[in-house]
């Protein structure tokens, strides 16, 4: 099977790519590197002794796009290209609307002329909002708390996917929506290093213990929960990579959606007490006030992709620190 990722010279498509290759799919990427390198090809190259073919295209160029889509006949598309900074969509609502959004419009458009009939979406759990709940399941309402423009894309994008698939009833999609991603490939060839200051938990930590940042701050230690600070569901990028896998070789005519999650809750505290015991170093941390729009707790109800997908993390956040330490060393 031919498969094409869309943004998988970034974080989730690298990681994914290499497990598709891993698997024996025949693998095509195409990405803008707006928020990547090239380079990384190299590396997927040095795991898996395989170089995707690589189309440097931006999806918002309908021609460009379709020039790629009639070069090769791709059996099915996972989608990740898109902007994803949550901060910065607040800042830049249009470039985000008009790149997440357009860009998988023109994809959809160029599917359907050359009749392509299989896609994964990368979406997001931001699309839950706050409804008021520790676990979430993929029963719940979405598109109704959603605090930032990014969340929005994916929600939309979400429902132009379903509107696409009623007027055609032989394309098959699979929704996925991610709750926290971490960790590196056990390689450590390839990682999350994010230009400026992260958004996620673990690069931001990352930054500290490299000393490109003078502390991590952590943003409330009074929250209802064990000690006081916020839990997330953290799934091991390799786990996540694994989920489009299974839900590759699941597809049928429709829309079906799912989370990825471990359906665990660690603590912000937990985790950075766990990268503490790994490099037996102390970071340094400040308390600060709590960030408006944080949840308590929040994580997956992840039973459904167990149930329908045959698929489930096994990696721990532990895991995920070891190997995001191994890939930093091969920064140095």
């Amino acid at each position: 099977m031919k498969v094409l990722v869309t943004g998988g010279t970034g974080y989730i498509g690298s990681h994914t790519a290499v497990e598709l290759l891993r698997a024996g799919y025949d693998v095509e990427v195409l990405d803008n590197l707006v928020n990547s390198k090239e380079s990384t090809l190299d590396n997927i190259e040095k795991i898996t002794h395989i170089k995707p073919k690589f189309y440097k295209v931006d999806l918002r160029n309908y021609d460009e796009t379709l020039r790629v889509f009639a070069e090769t006949n791709f059996d099915a598309v996972i989608h990740f290209a898109g902007l994803k900074a949550v901060g910065e969509s607040v800042e830049k609502p249009l470039e985000y609307y008009e790149n997440n959004i357009g860009g998988t419009i023109n994809l959809l458009r160029v599917m359907d002329e050359t009749r392509v009939g299989k896609l994964i979406f990368s979406s997001s759990a931001t699309v839950y909002g706050d409804q008021g709940a520790k676990a979430y399941d993929e029963k719940m309402t979405t598109g109704v708390k959603i605090t930032n423009p990014y969340g929005w894309t994916k929600a939309m994008i979400e429902q132009i996917i379903r509107d696409y698939a009623k007027a055609n009833p032989e394309f098959s999609a699979t929704i996925l929506r991610y709750f926290n991603p971490i960790g590196a490939d056990k390689s450590g060839l390839l990682g999350e290093d994010p230009n400026g200051i992260p958004n996620n938990l673990l690069p931001i930590i990352t930054k500290v213990y490299r000393g490109e940042l003078s502390e991590l701050t952590i943003f409330g230690d009074d929250y209802p929960t064990d000690d006081g600070s916020c839990k997330r569901d953290f799934i091991h990028v390799t786990d996540l990579a694994l989920g489009h896998l299974a839900a590759l070789e699941k597809m049928h005519p429709g829309v079906r959606t799912y989370n990825l999650g471990s359906g665990v809750a660690t603590s912000v505290f937990e985790v950075v007490k766990m990268f503490n015991e790994e490099t037996g170093e102390e970071l340094p941390i400040k308390i600060g006030k709590r960030r408006a729009g944080d949840l308590a707790e929040f994580y997956a109800n992840p039973s459904l992709a167990e149930k329908e997908l045959e698929w489930k993390t096994k990696l721990t956040v532990r895991d995920a620190i070891k190997d995001t330490l191994n890939y930093l060393k091969n920064l140095e």
